[in-house]
């Protein structure tokens, strides 16, 4: 993967809007992407984090070999969640993790729907 010098957000709601039916939203007064009104990706008050939807594998995985990037803070500790500092994080990762986050809230149909697209 090549790094490039980091993401803005509205790099990650391009990547996003790919995905079926993923629209723009906001939680906890933030930008937000939800899917059926499912957050899967918020933008953190910082303007330069964001709360990506993960598992606990995923996550225990990031926060190993990326440290620099993706990290935690108390409050997410015991969710399914992993926050992601824009400045570090390569384009091609997170259009992967995206994707994932996006798959863990989508219904079942939906993502049939995408899948059966992409092998067309």
């Amino acid at each position: 993967m090549s790094k490039q010098p980091g993401v803005t957000y509205e790099t990650v709601r391009e990547i996003a809007h790919r995905l079926p039916e993923a629209v723009d939203g906001t939680s906890y007064g933030t930008a937000a992407l939800k899917v059926h009104g499912k957050l899967f990706v918020r933008l953190k008050e910082d303007g330069e984090t964001i709360v990506l939807r993960t598992d606990s594998f995923e996550r225990e995985h990031l926060l190993g070999t990326a440290p620099n990037t993706f990290f935690i803070t108390d409050h997410y500790r015991d969710y399914p969640w992993v926050l992601v500092r824009l400045a570090t994080a390569d384009v091609a990762q997170l259009k992967e993790l995206i994707e994932d986050a996006w798959r863990r809230v989508a219904p079942k149909r939906l993502i049939a729907l995408f899948d059966a697209t992409k092998k067309a």
